[in-house]
């Protein structure tokens, strides 16, 4: 079945839990911003903010990777729509036994990699058994319970799990997922030899990526013959760009930039949601962010109502699971703002005048860090700002947790196992979390699942394991000459095969 025909079918709410899927979507409708004829033969000019350090998604993780690679580029047995529901891809069907052990995949006819090899259920087979035995491909950890991955035949897959897991369809759609040429030696940093509706034509790092349309692509071809990604880290610098002409959509604008486009009268704003989540990370280990009163005082001195309106967009967020995600549950009782009782908790904690760094990559900018630093003067806590380049960021917070408090977006989705893990940067470590995640993990049951999930989340913030400052949402500029670009979840994905460019 084509792409065009996917969009028209209906999902079911997780497919995880149906018998038999076919191939279908419930993604929302993205934004239609002109009735002018398609040229096939255009180019379309995207602004975004992040660059890849290289084009090796096996072994690279981060959403600048994934962003523009994944449904683009590579592909999937399966995939997920704008509001993370699970739908086909390479498969055209799929099954799921009753005990949620046993996943049955039927390819698709016609698929062929970029260098016009025609794709097997053998390359599938070798992709999924080099994550499952490599440690160091993306996606290892989410093979954990996998015990077999056989090809029936050339168009079958069976994979047999170990026990069951809910989130093991889900990430089937990330970069576990993705299926390569079978002792392929391409050089995947710096080329490609995927199945999707691009191929990549040209980098020119430090600037930009260029696309270009597959001609022998199995399905709908693209609708744009060419698609340049040009990185621009600076928002003043992306929307001057897009004043000036060079791009046709700018992704990641700063609501406080957004007025300049939408008076301009040469774009469509859009407002999509994300699982963008503003993480204020403590380091649970390090006094004294290790006394629990003193993460409770922290969170009680943030008006996270006031933060919101000075970032200019997105949502409150009180606990690890955004609206997106299963498990979303308002734990805005856990933590409202309250710097009174935020002072006698210090206060219980023997805490005076304490001083404490907050680490953030500098592409964040000021707001976020001014809001912390005025709120938690108003509490006796000073707070000393040290803005970094991201790759100093990754080193001693991310791998080395030498910190104390830490801001960065984590926008993947269903990513409430971290905390759930010990050893990731917040050094948070709670047995019942961990055991209640496991059974959500277990529970074949999407709705048991989710229900595990909001508990174990609620237990995670009246913890105070770390302070989320709200849910992120993303406002794109498009030109009215654009139609289909996506609107929610950009920031970790952009499907381009439906997008248009007409005729001016």
């Amino acid at each position: 079945m084509n792409r065009r025909n996917r969009r028209l079918a209906i999902i079911s709410a997780l497919a995880a839990t149906a018998v038999v899927l076919s191939a279908c979507t419930g993604s929302p409708e993205p934004v239609k911003t002109s009735s002018g004829e398609p040229d096939l033969n255009a180019t379309l000019t995207v602004g975004l903010v992040l660059e890849p350090s290289n084009l090796d998604i096996r072994h690279t993780s981060g959403a600048a990777i994934e962003q523009i690679l994944i449904d683009n580029i590579y592909e999937g047995l399966v995939t997920r729509s704008q509001d993370n529901a699970i739908e086909p891809r390479l498969a055209s069907k799929y099954e799921m036994s009753d005990d949620g052990l046993t996943y049955t995949f039927t390819l698709n006819e016609g698929i062929t990699f970029h260098d016009g090899t025609p794709l097997t259920s053998a390359d599938v087979v070798a992709s999924y058994e080099s994550v499952r035995t490599d440690e160091t491909l993306q996606g290892f950890a989410d093979f954990a319970n996998v015990a077999a991955i056989t090809a029936p035949d050339a168009s079958s897959i069976v994979i047999t799990l170990t026990q069951p897991n809910q989130n093991f369809l889900f990430a089937l759609t990330g970069p576990a997922g993705l299926v390569f040429k079978s002792g392929d030696a391409t050089d995947l940093k710096t080329a490609e030899n995927g199945t999707g509706p691009f191929t990549l034509q040209s980098w020119s790092k430090g600037s930009a990526i260029t696309f270009a349309r597959y001609p022998d692509y199995w399905s709908d071809p693209a609708g744009v013959a060419e698609v340049v990604f040009e990185y621009i880290p600076d928002f003043t610098a992306g929307v001057n760009a897009a004043l000036d002409g060079s791009l046709d959509v700018l992704t990641a604008v700063d609501p406080n930039l957004a007025p300049q486009l939408e008076d301009s009268g040469d774009f469509v704003l859009t407002t999509g949601r994300t699982t963008d989540k503003a993480t204020l990370a403590f380091n649970n280990a390090k006094p004294p962010l290790d006394d629990v009163r003193v993460r409770e005082a922290l969170r009680l001195a943030i008006d996270h109502d006031a933060l919101v309106e000075a970032t200019g967009s997105g949502t409150t967020l009180y606990g690890p699971i955004p609206e997106l995600d299963p498990g979303y549950e308002d734990l805005s009782d856990v933590a409202p703002y309250d710097p009174e009782r935020a002072k006698e908790l210090l206060a219980e904690a023997g805490q005076k005048n304490l001083d404490l760094t907050l680490t953030i990559p500098a592409f964040y900018g000021t707001t976020v860090p001014q809001v912390l630093v005025s709120d938690f003067a108003k509490v006796g806590v000073t707070l000393e700002v040290d803005s970094v380049e991201f790759p100093t960021w990754l080193e001693d917070v991310y791998t080395n947790k030498d910190y104390e408090l830490s801001y960065v977006l984590h926008v993947e989705p269903r990513d409430f196992g971290n905390f759930a893990n010990p050893d990731y940067y917040f050094n948070y470590d709670n047995p019942e979390v961990q055991k209640l995640y496991a059974e959500a993990l277990a529970e074949i049951d999407p709705d048991a699942s989710a229900k595990l999930l909001a508990k174990a989340a609620r237990i995670v913030s009246e913890d105070h394991a770390a302070d989320w400052l709200y849910n992120g949402a993303t406002i794109t500029a498009v030109r009215p000459i654009v139609s289909g670009f996506p609107e929610d979840s950009i920031n970790s994905r952009i499907n381009l095969a439906g997008v248009t460019v007409a005729a001016e």
